[in-house]
């Protein structure tokens, strides 16, 4: 058995949680690659390392005296480094990032010290071989990360490695400029690592136990989610759950390697299994619940519109033409919506409608704005009837009025549109109505 296990930034705040984090490695001798992140918060007020760096490098850029704010930023690793008793000196590495601060290294290079600095003192604390990002993981010259290239380098360096720490976040291109990933790239530096050495399984330990079947804030305490599909765990990371960086997907989905979300302060809790595929029926019909406000319906109506050929294509043209993506798309005999992003339709509106009225010359458009898009999820739809009924019964029962749905041909979710301010409301019903009167 080969795992790949990467700590999330507060699993690594302090010395305390860098001592739970080697308690579970070692709990597990299987668990020979470690990715870490940068130090997060140790409590509510406090600030994360990178934001740290990125403030101080702000102020490099600008020339002034950022001393003060590299001292500190040292003091947060001294500070772990003495709490787990380490013979470690990060002198001249912050020596080396001081100089390459004043030569104005860039953003991404002062970012992904945070991941670099807390991968040297884990692979000291573990006594695992250290591997810097930046010589193994490669962007293209565009930016764009290169996965071939990354698979054969890391693959190789890593071939005869029994144990090593890869620092999240970061790589190089070509020339060994560094850049990093978008914020929570740690999680995707964990899915390459695991792609590379072709790991049983990538173990991505954060602070909580899995995969919520809803939103916290939202609901109190609701249930963990025990095994979820990727295209499950696609649409409801596209419509606003976070736990797992979505491009963290793919790498992992290509080689049927699956993920275990952990909870690094709770790691005897089994946490979310996310799988290709599974015959292991969902706990509920649905598997999680997920949505966003801030939408717009745009309502064409135009007499045998569904005789017209091309007049779909011409509506969303016009919204291409203004660069506003849509979201859903229902229609009717002689109806047609398009939802898009308010903030995104706000400054066009006008000028979309008038497209729309040259290209289509529709009867007439309605326009309804503060909407919120709610998506049930769950492989379980399929085998179960009735879970429209159910949803449109737990809705109507609070009074909630469904200004839209809509559902994808494969049963394995179902879009509903409502009111901003009943956005809340909606998801407590609909949680109700499959998880709470089952529990």
């Amino acid at each position: 058995m080969k795992k790949v296990v990467k700590f999330g930034g507060s699993s690594l705040a302090s010395a305390q949680q860098f001592k739970k984090v080697g308690d579970i490695i070692r709990s597990d001798e299987s668990r020979k690659f470690v990715v870490p992140s940068a130090p997060g918060k140790r409590f509510d007020s406090d600030t994360k390392v990178t934001d740290m760096l990125y403030q101080c490098y702000a102020v490099a850029q600008e020339g002034k005296k950022f001393d003060d704010l590299l001292k500190k930023i040292k003091e947060r690793y001294d500070e772990i480094i003495s709490g787990l008793g380490l013979s470690l000196s990060l002198e001249e590495e912050f020596k080396v990032i001081k100089e390459q601060f004043k030569a104005k290294a860039g953003s991404d290079y002062a970012a992904s010290r945070g991941e670099y600095l807390n991968g040297i003192i884990m692979a000291n604390y573990l006594g695992y071989e250290f591997i810097d990002s930046a010589t193994v993981i490669f962007f293209k010259e565009d930016g764009s990360f290169d996965a071939d290239k990354t698979n054969q380098v890391l693959g190789k360096r890593l071939e005869n490695v029994e144990r090593a720490v890869v620092p999240g976040f970061y790589g190089a291109y070509e020339n060994g400029v560094v850049k990093t990933f978008s914020r929570g790239g740690s999680d995707v530096t964990g899915s390459i690592v695991a792609k590379a050495v072709q790991a049983d399984l990538y173990e991505n330990w954060t602070d909580v136990s899995g995969f919520l079947v809803a939103d916290p804030r939202i609901i109190d305490k609701p249930e963990v989610i025990q095994t979820i599909t990727y295209k499950e765990l696609r649409e409801l990371s596209y419509m606003g759950a976070t736990v797992l960086h979505e491009d963290a997907i793919f790498p992992v989905r290509k080689e049927g390697i699956p993920i275990n979300i952990k909870n690094t302060n709770a790691p005897e809790d089994p946490g979310t299994m996310i799988v290709e595929s599974t015959c292991k029926l969902p706990k509920y019909t649905i598997t999680g619940i997920a949505g966003k406000k801030g939408f717009v319906s745009v309502n064409i109506e135009k007499d045998m519109m569904n005789s017209e050929i091309g007049f779909g294509r011409r509506v969303l043209q016009s919204f291409e033409d203004h660069g506003i993506s849509f979201e859903h798309v229902p229609s009717g005999i002689d109806t047609m919506t398009v939802f898009v992003h308010q903030e995104e339709f706000e400054g066009k509106e006008q000028q979309v409608l008038a497209e729309i009225h040259r290209l289509t010359q529709p009867d007439s458009i309605d326009i309804e704005p503060n909407l919120g898009l709610i998506a049930v999820v769950g492989r379980g739809m399929k085998s179960n009837r009735g879970t429209a009924a159910r949803i449109f019964a737990a809705l109507a029962h609070v009074n909630v009025n469904v200004k839209m749905i809509d559902q994808g041909s494969s049963e394995l979710n179902i879009i509903i549109g409502v009111d901003n301010r009943d956005f809340e409301t909606a998801i407590k019903a609909i949680y109700d109505i499959f998880v709470t009167v089952q529990l």
